[in-house]
């Protein structure tokens, strides 16, 4: 039975979809429509997609927020000691896509050394003949590396295993329970690497970790996937690079600004792009669902979080 008193505000309205199910509990309002003071007051969670932005100046309208509940995995879009300091906390999504995100990145990977996008065209446009077969690499030939090893790292590089490819990867902290190599610098791996697969938790520090040093080491045979979050490469950078053949190729999931201005890339070749979908799948979005009830269900009744961001 929905309770009056147990306001829920959905900020992002790409996310509306949630809106259906959080009514059958809760007074559910949603930030681009017009809501009546009494309401205001009655909101003590706000939804949101982790990765946009938050901005912070919606709660002054809303004072008695105790929750900012993120829908996704991903919360860079909120300033986690900002909600601290206003006694808000953050819950997540956890375990939910990262095996459909690997799934994803490896699509583009095959996509891309395959030549399945050209292939396609080539059947669709009438010049597929013997005489202009495209010859590629080999999949076995492939030296990967991974930038970050958290769960979407690992589901890569398990699939990469079972291709049987040569796997190394970087990130800040040494793992002792992952058995591959780690190079010691980000361009070391950059450089000792074909593919290239970006994994890596986005954070003010990280900014632009992909730099233009990053892509040269990677080279002009050299692929860069990106599943993680596009404020990791330097997409002026890149864009440059792969005009200039000083970078092989790029396959995108997401981009420093979403959605991605087309005419952005209509001339850069060797690309491959989708519009963040790496971890869109209906699987997903219902244990996302799922987990987001939680965590309120959680804060109306006083109970501890099911899924909380703790701030490092």
């Amino acid at each position: 039975m929905r309770d009056h008193s147990q306001g829920v505000l959905i900020v992002n309205e790409h996310i509306d979809f949630v809106a259906r199910k959080l009514s059958a509990k809760y007074s559910v309002f949603k930030a681009w429509e017009a809501i009546a003071p009494a309401d205001q007051a009655s909101v003590k969670a706000l939804v949101v997609a982790g990765e946009a932005a938050f901005d912070r100046s919606i709660v002054s309208d809303f004072p008695n927020v105790r929750l900012i509940a993120c829908l996704t995995s991903g919360y860079d879009g909120i300033d986690l000691a900002w909600a601290a300091g206003r006694g808000i906390d953050v819950t997540h999504a956890v375990g939910v896509n990262h095996d459909d995100v690997a799934d994803h990145a490896l699509g583009l990977m095959i996509a891309w050394e395959r030549g399945l996008v050209e292939g396609n065209q080539a059947v669709l446009s009438g010049k597929w003949s013997a005489e202009r077969k495209t010859l590629t690499r080999s999949m076995e030939e492939l030296r990967i590396g991974i930038v970050g090893m958290g769960a979407i790292g690992k589901a890569i590089a398990a699939r990469c295993v079972g291709f049987k490819l040569d796997v190394e990867w970087w990130g800040p902290h040494p793992k002792p329970d992952i058995d591959l190599r780690r190079r010691e610098t980000l361009t070391d791996l950059a450089a000792a690497s074909d593919v290239l697969f970006v994994c890596s938790r986005a954070e003010r520090a990280n900014r632009h970790m992909i730099s233009d040093e990053v892509q040269n080491a990677l080279g002009p045979n050299g692929l860069l996937i990106n599943v993680a979050r596009g404020s990791l490469v330097d997409e002026d950078a890149l864009i440059l690079n792969l005009k200039s053949g000083r970078l092989g190729g790029a396959a995108l999931d997401v981009f420093e600004t979403e959605p991605t201005d087309p005419g952005r890339w209509r001339d850069v070749p060797n690309v491959i792009l989708t519009p963040h979908t790496g971890g869109a799948t209906l699987k997903a979005i219902s244990k996302m669902i799922t987990q987001l009830e939680s965590n309120l269900d959680a804060l109306f009744d006083g109970k501890e979080l099911v899924t909380p961001v703790t701030l490092q």
